[in-house]
């Protein structure tokens, strides 16, 4: 075939830089929101935190006034002064050079609350038009009772911390000393010694009764049953703790040291027959072995604090659910009115195209963060349609949920949704969810309907809290009761479910009463 020349029409979707910055910003969290728009206002002059939200002047308690002085203006909703739609027609050709220009002016006048109403992100900003430079919050519809729910792990000093201060407070020689630091750093968060005795005497050209001995000074360290090499041995360095007078604390020491196997199996027939006591006295020796911390570590240790704030609120008003942004988790940034005012039409200098360019950037910034709370509201307020009867009557009543619903629903793709709904979380009567959780694989009835994944875990937990601890229930006797409720559910996606609900098997369920 010999070369030619053709023309072909086609479409192509072209990933403008805008649109890449709009479409990061969907998927952040709020608390990733926050430090994208601080990282935005440091790197763009024209971008400005509003009175009482920067947070240094907050941290030197001065509020409404920024650090150099300047005396912010009234919160204002910006417009270019024009001589009509003509002129800002003529305005939007530019300059034949690539650079729009700008009016003369630039003056904040007035003061107007940014609404959702506009998902959508032009192909282009004109550089005219007349909008709130201001972005935070909108008006919320009412008052939000419900307390703000926070899951937070407080902080404290490790376990290494801890042990390492007992250790300085034991009389020990240097070379004892340099032996329990070792067995100390050989101790993990949950209190159990990972190294074995034979190794740690090998790195120190110690002899193993040394270290043997140490070991022992260690085990009598706080919290009880630290430096255990296995569970049996932590439990007995508890027992061996507790009061000499304290009820049935050597008969449990009998069955952990000699009966462990039938104990960590479950095998109360054979505990009985191998301990020879009275029901009464084996099940309170149960109990008081029940009571002990298998992993005592886990009581002392540095935990990294963790935040969950809600992005969006439900609340019931009468019959009604009516779904809010939280003003808390929504950035406040506005257009710097100062810098806006040196920006001049027709000025085409280094200075100007540097402030034009920034400028045109913040706005389309601020355009970016009032079309991410625009489609969560509105994807949120989908999800509290779909799922009314949880919000009602709890995780039984779940409904099947998938994302092209909802995409279907507010007119969006389903990778739109798939990010807005990610590390966002709703704040509930019920407490609080990530978006995600609201959407759930079905299982079909055998009446022909369907019903979420999610309400037959709902059922199983149910069903296992209110078995009998003496015969729990199996997986197959699970699968059969649910039958009987008319969903068709396999033993082996009982277990499943069963499983991601970090459930035991029923032989480990299994309880003396």
């Amino acid at each position: 075939m010999k070369p030619a020349l053709s023309l072909r029409v086609g479409q192509q979707v072209t990933m403008t830089p805008q649109l890449q910055q709009a479409i990061r910003l969907m998927q952040l969290s709020s608390v990733e929101l926050a430090l994208e728009v601080r990282e935005a206002i440091e790197t763009n002059p024209m971008l400005d935190y509003p009175d009482d939200t920067d947070p240094d002047q907050a941290a030197d308690g001065e509020h409404g006034e920024e650090a150099d002085g300047y005396q912010e203006p009234e919160a204002s909703d910006e417009a270019w002064e024009g001589d009509g739609e003509e002129e800002r027609e003529g305005e939007r050709e530019g300059d034949g050079e690539g650079n729009e220009p700008l009016e003369a002016d630039w003056t904040p006048d007035g003061s107007e609350e940014v609404s959702f109403t506009d998902p959508d992100i032009p192909g282009e900003l004109p550089v005219d038009t007349s909008w709130d430079e201001i972005y935070h919050a909108p008006p919320l519809a009412g008052t939000v009772s419900a307390e703000r729910d926070r899951e937070f792990a407080g902080s404290g000093e490790s376990l290494t911390d801890h042990l390492l201060w007992q250790l300085n407070l034991a009389p020990v020689s240097a070379r004892d000393r340099v032996i329990c630091t070792a067995l100390v750093h050989a101790i993990d968060a949950d209190g159990m010694l990972t190294a074995d005795v034979g190794d740690i005497a090998a790195d120190l050209a110690v002899e193993v009764d040394e270290v043997e001995a140490m070991l022992k000074l260690v085990q009598q360290f706080e919290p009880a049953g630290v430096g255990a090499r296995d569970l049996r041995e932590c439990l007995l360095l508890q027992l061996a703790e507790l009061s000499a007078d304290t009820p049935h604390r050597e008969v449990a020491r009998g069955l952990v040291a000699d009966c462990f196997d039938a104990l960590a199996a479950r095998d109360y027939g054979a505990l009985a027959r191998r301990s020879r006591l009275p029901d009464v006295e084996l099940r309170a020796a149960l109990e008081l072995v029940r009571s002990l911390h298998p992993r005592p570590g886990s009581a002392v240790g540095d935990f990294a604090g963790e935040y969950v704030e809600p992005d969006v609120f439900v609340r019931r008003d009468g019959n009604r659910w009516i779904v809010e942004l939280n003003p808390d988790a929504l950035p406040r940034v506005r257009i710097n009115g100062d810098y806006a005012c040196l920006v001049r039409r027709g000025d085409n200098s280094p200075d100007n195209t540097f402030l034009r360019d920034h400028l045109r950037e913040a706005r389309w910034f601020l355009k970016s963060l009032r079309n991410r709370g625009d489609t969560l509201l509105a994807v949120a307020s989908r999800i509290v349609e779909f799922q009314r009867a949880f919000l009602e009557h709890g995780e039984e009543a779940m409904v099947p949920l998938g994302l092209a619903e909802i995409a279907n629903a507010v007119g969006m793709h389903e990778s739109t949704i798939s990010r807005v709904t990610t590390r966002k979380y709703m704040h509930t009567p019920r407490g609080v969810f990530e978006l995600k959780y609201f959407f759930s694989s079905h299982v079909g009835t055998l009446t022909g309907g369907e019903v979420s994944s999610t309400a037959i875990r709902a059922l199983i937990r149910r069903l296992v809290a209110a078995e009998d601890p003496r015969k729990p229930l199996s997986d197959s006797r699970i699968a059969t009761l649910l039958s009987e409720r008319n969903i068709s559910v396999a033993r082996r996606t009982v277990a499943k479910y069963r499983d991601s609900m970090a459930m035991p098997p029923s032989s480990q369920r299994k309880r003396l009463l």
